[in-house]
């Protein structure tokens, strides 16, 4: 049997990273680890940074023309029935104000209705 010994990807190991807080925010944690809510001050940060992670979405926008965006609106719009302006921006990653100016504008031309 040979075994091969592979060098894992540095991109997948985790890192530390250094940080200072006040004595406060220690002693807080501190209680939090007392109480049995974390391990570590470590679990903490960890569990911190993933929660503001999950909170915070960054909305990418594509650089289209004014006819195929109002297309994908009106696309989308009959694929999902309903809708709201955000989302279809969002899943179409089109900027909200062109979608809200293409979605009046189908209202105005009787091709989409406002429930």
């Amino acid at each position: 049997m040979t075994a091969i010994i592979t060098k894992p990807d540095d991109q997948l190991r985790p890192k530390a990273v250094g940080t200072k807080v006040t004595p406060k925010e220690i002693k807080e944690i501190e209680a939090l680890i007392e109480a049995g809510v974390y391990l570590s001050v470590s679990d903490f940060i960890r569990e911190s940074v993933r929660d503001k992670l999950k909170a915070i979405k960054i909305i990418k926008i594509r650089d289209v023309d004014y006819d195929t965006a109002k297309k994908e609106v009106l696309g989308y719009y009959r694929s999902y029935s309903e809708a709201y302006d955000y989302e279809v921006a969002d899943d179409l990653e089109l900027d909200y104000e062109l979608v809200c100016k293409i979605t009046d504008e189908l209202e105005d031309e009787g091709r989409l209705e406002t429930i």
